[in-house]
């Protein structure tokens, strides 16, 4: 995709942030349909890029992995009827299927956080509560692989998220060992933030993708506790 491509994306979601009701929606529609088109074929050419080194998710439709820009309201107090970000979840199985996968997110990039942030993320933020027991298990015993060959591949910018983590570390497990934080954990995901300067450049499907690459041995890791998991149902 072209910059100029982007900058329609950002430029619609910067205006329905500061006019985010169903009247200027519906206004504004058919340019709406515009930038979903333009987002489409985003996430397209990104599967692609991303499926030609991560088979798991080279055979994803739109479907499989974009979202509603409509925002679930009944459970919120903010009744705000629209999403004022695009995102995009390539896992193994779909969006639903609880695997670790790659996760961007285009925000108004007015806050250097989550939602407005873009942001690229690789994990994922909800596991059965059996996997997240083998992963505990497994990074403890296996620390020094872990920190090495899964975090070390992993590109510099790529952090730990530890949104709703616990507050201590699991009483079976050390609290000053060097896996403490790894521990409390309920999610595991990497995520980087960036800012307009990277989102608004020519090929951007193909850059993103050469970001994540780095990130595919924690996929991996994490997705194998998934995979043992689901068998064992």
């Amino acid at each position: 995709m072209e910059a100029n491509e982007m900058k329609e994306l950002l430029s619609f979601l910067r205006d329905l942030d500061n006019n985010n009701n169903r009247p200027w929606f519906n206004e504004h529609k058919e340019r709406y349909l515009r930038v979903q088109k333009l987002w489409n074929r985003f996430c397209e050419e990104l599967i692609r890029a991303i499926g030609a080194y991560d088979k798991d998710v080279a055979g994803l439709s739109l479907a499989d992995c974009t979202y509603r820009i409509y925002r679930d309201t009944r459970f919120s107090k903010d009744k705000s009827p629209y999403k004022t970000h695009l995102g995009v979840f390539l896992a193994k199985g779909g969006k639903k299927s609880m695997h670790a996968g790659y996760y961007f997110h285009l925000g108004t990039g007015t806050s250097g956080e989550y939602p407005y942030a873009h942001m690229l993320a690789a994990g994922n933020y909800c596991y059965d509560s059996r996997a997240v027991k083998i992963l505990r298990e497994d990074i403890s015993e296996g620390w020094e692989e872990f920190s090495t060959r899964v975090l070390g591949a992993a590109g510099s910018d790529f952090v730990p998220d530890m949104e709703g983590a616990l507050k201590r570390v699991p009483r079976e497990y050390p609290a000053d060992a060097p896996y403490a934080d790894w521990m409390r954990m309920k999610s595991y995901c990497l995520i980087a933030t960036t800012g307009d300067d990277f989102v608004l450049q020519d090929d951007l499907p193909q850059r993103v993708a050469d970001r994540f690459r780095s990130t595919q041995p924690f996929i991996d890791y994490i997705n194998r506790a998934v995979d043992y998991v689901n068998e064992e149902m």
